[in-house]
């Protein structure tokens, strides 16, 4: 049997529509504050949804040599900022000597579209002569970890999940077993997404996943409620340093939490639908109690999946009864995509931080907006207003289109 080690999680990097920096999307989320606005990056007047959760203000200069810059997609821009911001953070030093003990894996759930936008139009207008020699590193997904590996020196594992809105669970999840199993010490791990573009909102409004309602931005996403109508998409980034125990405290570093448990599973069911009775997600969460050896009843609070959509929503309050059973109404849910939207491939990333905040702050973020629950939705999503309480055990729930589960459990730190 293989001795695994124990992987706790020293740094925390945050980018998304609340605010740049973990701060401010941390006391955003904790006021119960709404990052939903109009579309501004282009003219959405003829899309049936018109708004989206976009990152204001992010200027890549502040992280990003000016003249690499061009050779990024915007995802890329944000995986470096939220890397950096978590390698900040954490004070960890990669140097010639442990280089090869520090890996990244960072992916995406759709990657450069921005850029095969941009590009297929210079395409037809001006012709094959006048595509940069950059479009493919722009676009390709593996680039966001191949960047960021280059940027810091990190010579381990280097990786890039995809898997759509599972994607930056996954990679925290692979991480963490990278170095339970001894691969590596320290891996910069998470997820990154901006693809709120002509061809992003469209193509969602074609499947009729968004939601429309124009006219009340701030309110468009609610969870768990009886009148959402489809998720808003968002964009960011969340970004994780984890590393062995034995690593961190040898440096002194701050602990934020430990995680102990990952599962992932396939419905094996449909493209885009969950499956029925929420049989995958209950599956995953089982799963991931299971590897970390623990009892459903220990868990206090569950950072939902919760996108804002009919199906979805009411198969995950399944799901979670599935496994909790009677603990199901004693545990917190809440779903921060309520403030964010949903960040696509981000989503598991930023999830995890605040899965992770929670803990380490004692404070359970709200769903707003949730004024009329779904009957079908009947668990405690600590409407409203964020809530103090001791989070001794968290989990975090990411379910993808193609059918694919990934769910993390983190809990309290003691030596």
């Amino acid at each position: 049997m293989i001795d695994k080690r124990r992987v706790v999680v020293t740094g925390l990097g945050l980018i998304t529509p609340l605010g740049i920096g973990t701060d401010k999307s941390w006391n955003a989320l904790i006021e119960g504050k709404s990052g939903i606005g109009k579309i501004t990056q282009f003219d959405a007047s003829a899309f049936p949804t018109q708004i989206a959760g976009e990152v204001d203000g992010f200027n890549p200069e502040d992280f990003i040599e000016p003249k690499e810059i061009k050779k990024m997609d915007r995802f890329i821009q944000f995986a470096i900022a939220a890397a950096q911001m978590a390698v900040d953070d954490s004070g960890i030093k990669i140097t010639e000597a442990n280089a090869d003990r520090v890996g990244v894996i960072v992916g995406a759930g759709m990657g450069g579209l921005r850029s095969i936008e941009q590009y297929h139009k210079v395409l037809l207008e001006r012709g094959p002569r006048r595509i940069t020699p950059f479009f493919i590193p722009m676009l390709i997904i593996n680039l966001a970890s191949g960047h960021i590996s280059i940027k810091f020196g990190a010579k381990g594992p280097n990786s890039a999940a995809v898997t759509a809105c599972a994607t930056g669970t996954h990679s925290i999840g692979d991480a963490f077993r990278l170095i339970q199993r001894g691969y590596a010490d320290v891996m910069i791990a998470g997820g990154t997404e901006a693809v709120i573009t002509p061809l992003g909102i469209g193509g969602f409004n074609a499947m009729k996943a968004l939601s429309t309602r124009n006219d009340e931005p701030e309110k468009a996403s609610r969870p768990f409620d009886r009148d959402r109508d489809g998720f808003v998409m968002g964009e960011g980034a969340g970004v994780i340093i984890l590393e062995s125990l034995d690593s961190a405290l040898q440096r002194g570093a701050r602990i934020y939490a430990e995680i102990i448990g990952y599962g992932m599973t396939a419905d094996a069911y449909h493209i885009t639908s969950p499956s029925p009775d929420g049989e995958g997600a209950a599956k995953c969460m089982a799963a991931t109690l299971k590897d970390a050896g623990v009892s459903p009843e220990v868990v206090d609070y569950i950072n939902a999946h919760g996108t804002s959509t009919k199906q979805g929503d009411e198969l995950e309050t399944a799901a979670i009864k599935a496994v909790f059973g009677e603990h199901a109404y004693k545990l917190c849910v809440s779903s921060t995509k309520s403030m964010t939207g949903h960040l696509l491939g981000a989503a598991g990333g930023v999830e995890a931080i605040v899965s992770i905040l929670s803990i380490y702050k004692g404070v359970v973020p709200p769903t707003i907006n949730l004024d009329n629950p779904d009957p079908e939705c009947d668990l405690d999503y600590v409407p409203h207003k964020s809530r103090q309480m001791t989070v001794n055990y968290a989990i975090s729930n990411s379910f993808g289109f193609g059918g694919t589960n990934a769910c993390l459990l983190f809990k309290r730190f003691e030596n």
